[in-house]
């Protein structure tokens, strides 16, 4: 994984969330809590950022039935060649391919089973692609038209599932804006306070949550991250 440039994309994705949450919005932007007789502000520094997915998985799992168990098995193995030979033709290596077991099933055998079920065996194969390159992944999903003319019962799910591996990397400066943020808008309120921003009383940094592109929750689809903090500081007023 190239570090140097993850970091670099981090830096260009960083986007500045000036200004502060909570409190509604009553006194001042951001103020959280003023004790009078304390002296004390507490504020919530709000910072996001948009960092691209660093890595992706994607499966192919392919089906086959028949009455007879062996002709099953065989007609997986086949399409499982197949597959691998539709990887590797565009690039990828073993160590980015993993190869499941074939699985067979005989239906007959369950305990409960439909009278009009048509076959007796049912199984599938899965090759999964597991990459840093995640361009080639996404790409790979969208050309398996030759495997699909070729035969095979391909069912491609969800498609390509995108993570961000270089969180650690992305934290730091996440936090750092967080802060500035939350002590820029805790002096703005001192000045109009007629008081000075004292020393740091109390921290809370907050968790770090990760949300696809366009919804708020972790879209494992999405290839854009989406990262924010909320952190909590309370300063002395003197």
């Amino acid at each position: 994984m190239n570090t140097s440039g993850n970091k670099g994309m981090i830096a260009a994705g960083l986007l500045l969330a000036a200004g502060l949450v909570w409190g509604g919005w009553q006194v001042g932007q951001g103020l959280e809590r003023f004790r009078t007789g304390e002296r004390t502000v507490t504020v919530k520094g709000l910072a996001e950022m948009n960092a691209p997915a660093d890595y992706a998985s994607w499966s192919l799992t392919f089906r086959r039935a028949g009455d007879v168990f062996n002709e099953v098995q065989q007609t997986l193995s086949t399409d499982r060649d197949k597959v691998l030979v539709f990887l590797r033709g565009l690039g990828f290596s073993a160590d980015e391919i993993e190869v499941r077991p074939l699985q067979v099933q005989d239906v007959f055998a369950r305990e409960y089973v439909s009278p009009d079920q048509p076959f007796r065996y049912t199984g599938q194969g899965q090759v999964i692609v597991k990459s840093s390159r995640v361009d080639a992944v996404a790409n790979a999903a969208l050309a398996i038209d030759p495997l699909i003319q070729q035969g095979l019962v391909v069912e491609v799910g969800s498609g390509p599932q995108y993570q961000l591996r270089a969180f650690n990397e992305a934290k730091a400066p996440l936090l750092a804006e967080a802060t500035r943020n939350a002590q820029e808008q805790a002096t703005r309120f001192a000045g109009d306070a007629g008081a000075s921003l004292g020393r740091l009383q109390k921290a809370n940094q907050g968790v770090i949550q990760i949300f696809g592109e366009s919804a708020d929750f972790d879209d494992s689809s999405s290839r854009i991250k989406r990262l924010r903090v909320v952190s909590t500081f309370e300063y002395q007023l003197d």
